[in-house]
């Protein structure tokens, strides 16, 4: 097999022991190479290019975001993506059974086994896992805006980001409609969920498939800062769906208005803010290696078929 390796170095957390595990390659792909991204939008072009010179399978090196990219530069390719987590979240990883370790993800994808994933699409941007405007949407900007500046990234950093930003942040009051459903509501997180989870285990959408060309959008309302608390613990403790102002609703389309533009993430990386969001899904669109026994694990996120 012809691998390439597509490295952040700037990821959650990356360091010295990930890129020499990554570095040491695995038996199997004796033709292997790595690369390291120099900025945003890099990984893309690295990927574009290993799938020009007959890549099958190029590795995403990172968090949710680079992996994002990477996935950018295969889409209509037969190369497959490969998922090694080393950011604060890894939420994509998570949800595909993939260690959270580089050598241990290393020697499950080299046994892996090859499937495909849905792919969602917000405003023209893709997204693998998650998407959103409101609250997390908010929060992301404001961690983006903190690793640009040399400051922690880390699973720590994201949560005290997450109580400074529930001091100030004002829900907008949004439209939103699921064919054949519409409701308005003020939204205090609005997430498009193609995964079933934002990251570090927090499950936003339990039970989420995603190759079942689903999509989930789900909604949280506006409530009084205890219930929000509460409703935190409970997408690590589970009982999110009997959470008060808890609302799912799914389709292949979603549509959403706003009085005034909305801040706005794909896979946690900030993208434009939009008064109008539209989002559809490309069902089974990108080609995945995944661990051997992920996709017939009842508890995971791939459906039983292959």
């Amino acid at each position: 097999m012809k691998v390439r390796a597509i490295l952040n170095p700037r990821a959650g957390v990356s360091g010295r022991a990930t890129r020499e595990a990554i570095e040491g390659g695995r038996p199997a792909w004796k033709d292997y190479a790595v690369y390291l991204t120099r900025a945003a939008g890099h990984a893309t072009e690295l990927a574009r290019e290993a799938v020009s010179a007959g890549a099958d399978l190029v590795l995403a090196v990172g968090g949710d975001g680079t992996v994002n990219e990477v996935a950018r530069g295969l889409m209509g390719s037969g190369t497959a993506l490969g998922v090694v987590p080393a950011g604060s979240g890894n939420g994509l990883a998570r949800a595909l059974r993939i260690p959270l370790r580089p050598g241990p993800a290393l020697a499950a994808l080299e046994a892996g086994v090859r499937r495909r994933m849905d792919v969602g699409v917000l405003n023209g941007r893709l997204f693998l896992n998650v998407a959103g405007v409101g609250f997390d949407a908010a929060v992301g900007h404001s961690f983006h805006e903190r690793g640009k500046k040399g400051g922690r990234r880390g699973f720590l950093g994201y949560v005290r980001l997450c109580l400074l930003e529930l001091r100030t942040y004002r829900p907008p009051r949004v439209s939103i409609e699921v064919p054949p459903e519409r409701l308005e509501l003020e939204a205090f997180v609005l997430t498009f969920a193609n995964g079933p989870q934002y990251g570090a285990g927090a499950v936003i959408n339990p039970g989420a498939k995603i190759d079942d060309g689903r999509l989930e959008v789900v909604a949280f309302e506006q409530a009084p800062l205890w219930r929000i608390v509460a409703t935190g613990a409970h997408m690590f403790l589970g009982g999110l769906e009997r959470s008060a102002g808890y609302r799912r609703l799914s389709g292949a389309s979603a549509t959403v208005v706003g009085r005034s533009p909305l801040p706005v993430h794909c896979d946690g990386d900030p993208s434009e803010a939009a008064a109008r969001v539209e989002v559809t899904l490309r069902p089974r669109a990108l080609e995945i290696v995944v661990p051997f026994g992920a996709a017939s694990d009842p508890a995971g996120a791939l459906s039983a078929r292959a």
